[in-house]
């Protein structure tokens, strides 16, 4: 599994500006514990630690409630709520695939 944080300055509709990325890579199965414990590894290889909340789509954490998956990360952690948000999820999302291409 790959991991990517990516950390933007965004508005409602739109990524501003991106600050920074983190990456962190596993060879452990996606169990939720696991995918949380990655993610949180991205999190903290970011260059600078994010000033907003840690924002991820539902299914990245098996549909599991944002409050439980929360306890894992600071500042916060929400799911993803406007196109802005979406927008820098599909960044992380591209930014990650390309790094397992590039480990295979």
């Amino acid at each position: 599994m790959v991991a990517a944080a990516v950390h933007a300055r965004i508005d409602s509709a739109r990524i501003r500006s991106v600050e920074g990325m983190g990456f962190a890579a596993a060879r452990k199965g996606p169990t939720l514990e696991a995918t949380v414990a990655l993610t949180a590894e991205a999190v903290g290889r970011l260059p600078e630690p994010p000033d907003g909340p840690i924002v991820a789509e539902g299914g990245e954490f098996y549909e599991e409630p944002a409050e439980r998956v929360g306890l894992s990360f600071q500042p916060e952690f929400k799911y993803v709520e406007s196109i802005g948000e979406r927008e820098t999820v599909q960044a992380a999302h591209h930014a990650a695939y390309a790094a397992r291409e590039l480990l295979l």
